[in-house]
Protein backbone atom coordinates (compact mmCIF):
# COMPACT_ATOMS: atom_id res chain seq x y z
CA UNK A 1 0.00 0.00 0.00
CA UNK A 2 1.42 3.30 -1.05
CA UNK A 3 2.26 5.86 1.29
CA UNK A 4 0.21 9.14 1.41
CA UNK A 5 1.57 12.24 0.55
CA UNK A 6 1.87 14.22 3.01
CA UNK A 7 1.61 18.37 3.07
CA UNK A 8 5.12 20.08 3.93
CA UNK A 9 5.95 21.45 7.14
CA UNK A 10 5.33 24.81 7.52
CA UNK A 11 8.59 26.51 9.04
CA UNK A 12 8.99 28.23 12.58
CA UNK A 13 8.78 31.40 10.71
CA UNK A 14 5.85 30.46 8.65
CA UNK A 15 3.81 29.24 11.85
CA UNK A 16 4.27 32.80 13.41
CA UNK A 17 3.42 34.99 10.68
CA UNK A 18 0.07 33.11 10.82
CA UNK A 19 -0.30 32.69 14.58
CA UNK A 20 0.07 36.60 14.78
CA UNK A 21 -1.66 36.55 11.48
CA UNK A 22 -5.04 35.52 12.93
CA UNK A 23 -4.68 37.59 15.74
CA UNK A 24 -4.58 40.37 14.74
CA UNK A 25 -6.58 39.82 12.00
CA UNK A 26 -9.85 38.83 14.17
CA UNK A 27 -9.01 42.41 16.06
CA UNK A 28 -8.81 44.46 12.88
CA UNK A 29 -12.07 42.62 11.70
CA UNK A 30 -13.85 44.02 15.19
CA UNK A 31 -12.51 47.68 14.86
CA UNK A 32 -13.65 47.70 11.77
CA UNK A 33 -17.29 46.33 12.89
CA UNK A 34 -17.23 48.92 16.05
CA UNK A 35 -16.74 52.24 14.10
CA UNK A 36 -20.31 51.58 12.80
CA UNK A 37 -21.52 50.56 15.70
CA UNK A 38 -20.00 53.34 17.97
CA UNK A 39 -21.40 55.82 15.53
CA UNK A 40 -24.74 54.50 15.41
CA UNK A 41 -25.04 54.51 19.27
CA UNK A 42 -23.67 57.54 19.83
CA UNK A 43 -25.91 59.68 17.17
CA UNK A 44 -29.11 57.10 17.71
CA UNK A 45 -28.85 56.64 14.21
CA UNK A 46 -29.78 53.13 13.22
CA UNK A 47 -30.25 52.07 9.66
CA UNK A 48 -34.12 50.35 8.54
CA UNK A 49 -33.08 46.78 8.68
CA UNK A 50 -34.94 45.77 5.44
CA UNK A 51 -33.12 48.84 3.93
CA UNK A 52 -29.62 47.36 4.85
CA UNK A 53 -30.73 43.77 3.59
CA UNK A 54 -31.63 45.06 0.28
CA UNK A 55 -28.65 47.16 0.05
CA UNK A 56 -26.47 43.90 1.26
CA UNK A 57 -27.70 41.49 -1.26
CA UNK A 58 -27.00 44.36 -4.47
CA UNK A 59 -23.25 44.21 -3.17
CA UNK A 60 -22.26 41.59 -1.02
CA UNK A 61 -22.71 38.42 -3.56
CA UNK A 62 -19.57 40.85 -5.29
CA UNK A 63 -17.73 41.36 -2.89
CA UNK A 64 -17.52 37.73 -1.90
CA UNK A 65 -16.33 36.46 -5.12
CA UNK A 66 -13.96 39.36 -5.70
CA UNK A 67 -12.56 38.57 -1.93
CA UNK A 68 -12.22 34.81 -2.85
CA UNK A 69 -10.70 35.10 -6.12
CA UNK A 70 -7.91 37.87 -4.97
CA UNK A 71 -6.96 35.06 -1.85
CA UNK A 72 -6.34 32.40 -4.63
CA UNK A 73 -4.63 34.84 -6.80
CA UNK A 74 -2.90 37.30 -4.75
CA UNK A 75 -1.51 35.09 -1.92
CA UNK A 76 0.72 33.36 -4.35
CA UNK A 77 2.37 36.38 -5.42
CA UNK A 78 2.40 37.90 -1.29
CA UNK A 79 3.30 35.56 0.36
CA UNK A 80 2.49 34.18 3.80
CA UNK A 81 3.25 38.43 5.78
CA UNK A 82 2.40 40.39 3.00
CA UNK A 83 -1.21 38.73 2.55
CA UNK A 84 -2.59 39.35 6.15
CA UNK A 85 -1.20 42.74 6.62
CA UNK A 86 -2.30 43.33 2.50
CA UNK A 87 -5.71 42.17 2.94
CA UNK A 88 -6.06 44.08 6.11
CA UNK A 89 -4.79 47.73 4.63
CA UNK A 90 -6.37 47.07 1.68
CA UNK A 91 -5.79 48.66 -1.83
CA UNK A 92 -4.44 45.26 -3.05
CA UNK A 93 -5.04 45.67 -6.62
CA UNK A 94 -3.70 49.10 -7.08
CA UNK A 95 -1.10 49.57 -4.56
CA UNK A 96 -0.06 46.60 -2.21
CA UNK A 97 0.43 43.94 -4.87
CA UNK A 98 2.40 46.47 -7.04
CA UNK A 99 4.59 47.47 -4.29
CA UNK A 100 5.52 43.96 -3.43
CA UNK A 101 6.15 43.06 -6.82
CA UNK A 102 8.45 45.77 -7.80
CA UNK A 103 10.29 45.38 -4.07
CA UNK A 104 10.89 41.47 -4.62
CA UNK A 105 12.21 42.35 -8.24
CA UNK A 106 14.52 44.73 -7.24
CA UNK A 107 16.09 42.60 -4.28
CA UNK A 108 15.75 39.39 -6.63
CA UNK A 109 13.85 36.86 -4.73
CA UNK A 110 10.91 35.17 -5.67
CA UNK A 111 7.19 34.86 -4.49
CA UNK A 112 6.90 31.69 -2.53
CA UNK A 113 10.36 32.01 -0.85
CA UNK A 114 10.89 33.13 2.94
CA UNK A 115 12.86 35.61 1.20
CA UNK A 116 10.40 37.09 -0.78
CA UNK A 117 7.71 36.54 1.82
CA UNK A 118 10.23 39.06 4.18
CA UNK A 119 10.55 41.26 1.23
CA UNK A 120 6.77 41.45 0.54
CA UNK A 121 5.74 42.07 3.96
CA UNK A 122 8.11 44.67 4.80
CA UNK A 123 7.02 46.94 1.25
CA UNK A 124 3.22 46.08 2.37
CA UNK A 125 3.94 47.82 5.73
CA UNK A 126 6.27 50.50 4.18
CA UNK A 127 3.33 51.22 1.67
CA UNK A 128 0.84 50.81 4.45
CA UNK A 129 2.73 53.70 6.44
CA UNK A 130 3.31 55.97 3.57
CA UNK A 131 -0.06 56.15 2.25
CA UNK A 132 -1.19 56.68 5.94
CA UNK A 133 1.13 59.59 6.31
CA UNK A 134 -0.33 60.97 3.12
CA UNK A 135 -3.39 61.01 4.10
CA UNK A 136 -3.34 62.60 6.94
CA UNK A 137 -1.40 65.44 5.87
CA UNK A 138 -3.82 65.74 3.12
CA UNK A 139 -6.25 66.14 5.25
CA UNK A 140 -4.55 68.62 7.31
CA UNK A 141 -3.73 70.39 4.17
CA UNK A 142 -6.91 69.78 2.00
CA UNK A 143 -7.96 73.19 1.71
CA UNK A 144 -4.84 74.63 0.60
CA UNK A 145 -4.71 71.08 -1.87
CA UNK A 146 -8.03 71.43 -2.88
CA UNK A 147 -7.89 73.85 -6.74
CA UNK A 148 -4.59 72.07 -7.43
CA UNK A 149 -6.15 69.00 -7.19
CA UNK A 150 -9.47 70.17 -8.87
CA UNK A 151 -7.73 71.86 -11.76
CA UNK A 152 -8.38 70.16 -14.92
CA UNK A 153 -5.00 70.72 -16.15
CA UNK A 154 -4.31 67.66 -13.74
CA UNK A 155 -7.31 65.64 -13.95
CA UNK A 156 -5.87 63.26 -17.15
CA UNK A 157 -3.13 62.35 -14.88
CA UNK A 158 -5.24 61.36 -11.68
CA UNK A 159 -7.60 59.63 -14.51
CA UNK A 160 -4.22 57.72 -15.80
CA UNK A 161 -2.86 56.57 -12.22
CA UNK A 162 -3.59 53.08 -12.32
CA UNK A 163 -2.63 52.16 -15.93
CA UNK A 164 0.92 53.94 -15.39
CA UNK A 165 1.69 51.61 -12.14
CA UNK A 166 0.47 48.93 -13.71
CA UNK A 167 1.73 49.37 -17.48
CA UNK A 168 5.45 49.75 -15.30
CA UNK A 169 5.41 46.58 -14.39
CA UNK A 170 3.60 45.10 -17.32
CA UNK A 171 6.95 45.74 -19.33
CA UNK A 172 9.10 44.11 -16.60
CA UNK A 173 6.97 40.92 -16.43
CA UNK A 174 5.98 40.47 -19.95
CA UNK A 175 9.02 40.85 -21.57
CA UNK A 176 9.88 37.87 -18.83
CA UNK A 177 7.48 35.59 -20.47
CA UNK A 178 6.43 37.27 -23.27
CA UNK A 179 4.40 33.82 -24.39
CA UNK A 180 2.11 33.23 -21.38
CA UNK A 181 1.85 37.08 -20.72
CA UNK A 182 0.52 37.58 -24.81
CA UNK A 183 -3.07 36.08 -24.10
CA UNK A 184 -4.29 37.64 -21.35
CA UNK A 185 -2.81 40.50 -23.37
CA UNK A 186 -4.60 41.02 -25.70
CA UNK A 187 -7.88 39.58 -24.23
CA UNK A 188 -8.07 42.69 -22.19
CA UNK A 189 -7.13 44.83 -25.01
CA UNK A 190 -10.09 43.23 -27.15
CA UNK A 191 -12.54 42.81 -23.93
CA UNK A 192 -11.57 47.13 -23.05
CA UNK A 193 -12.23 48.20 -26.94
CA UNK A 194 -15.70 46.05 -27.12
CA UNK A 195 -16.62 47.12 -23.54
CA UNK A 196 -14.78 50.49 -22.15
CA UNK A 197 -17.18 50.55 -19.18
CA UNK A 198 -15.87 47.39 -17.60
CA UNK A 199 -12.15 49.90 -16.93
CA UNK A 200 -13.94 50.01 -13.27
CA UNK A 201 -13.96 46.76 -12.79
CA UNK A 202 -10.70 46.12 -12.38
CA UNK A 203 -10.86 44.41 -9.27
CA UNK A 204 -12.78 41.70 -10.81
CA UNK A 205 -10.52 41.73 -14.13
CA UNK A 206 -7.45 41.23 -12.79
CA UNK A 207 -7.73 37.58 -10.86
CA UNK A 208 -9.65 36.54 -14.59
CA UNK A 209 -6.12 37.70 -15.91
CA UNK A 210 -4.14 35.64 -13.96
CA UNK A 211 -6.68 32.80 -14.86
CA UNK A 212 -5.96 33.21 -18.39
CA UNK A 213 -2.52 33.83 -17.96
CA UNK A 214 -1.96 30.30 -15.63
CA UNK A 215 -4.33 28.45 -18.04
CA UNK A 216 -2.50 29.16 -21.06
CA UNK A 217 0.70 28.64 -19.26
CA UNK A 218 -0.15 25.02 -18.76
CA UNK A 219 -1.38 24.20 -21.97
CA UNK A 220 2.09 25.67 -23.41
CA UNK A 221 4.21 23.31 -20.64
CA UNK A 222 1.92 20.73 -21.39
CA UNK A 223 2.77 21.08 -25.21
CA UNK A 224 6.51 21.53 -24.56
CA UNK A 225 6.48 25.06 -25.69
CA UNK A 226 7.37 26.99 -22.39
CA UNK A 227 11.09 26.76 -21.73
CA UNK A 228 12.07 25.80 -18.16
CA UNK A 229 14.11 29.33 -17.46
CA UNK A 230 10.28 31.19 -17.87
CA UNK A 231 8.71 28.81 -15.82
CA UNK A 232 10.76 29.39 -12.99
CA UNK A 233 10.15 33.23 -12.94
Amino acid sequence: MKDKKTAPALSPYENSVHAYGRVFGVIALVIMLLIPLAVSLYFSAWPPLNALLKALLGVLPMYWTVGIIEVFTFVPMLGTGGSYLGFVTGNLTNLKVPAALNAMQAAKVRPGTEEGDVISTIAIASSSIITTLIIALGVFLLGYLQPLLESPVLKPAFDNILPALFGALGVVFISKNPKIAAAPLVFMVVLFMLVPSLSKSVSILVPVGALIAIGVARVLYKKGLLDQKAGKN
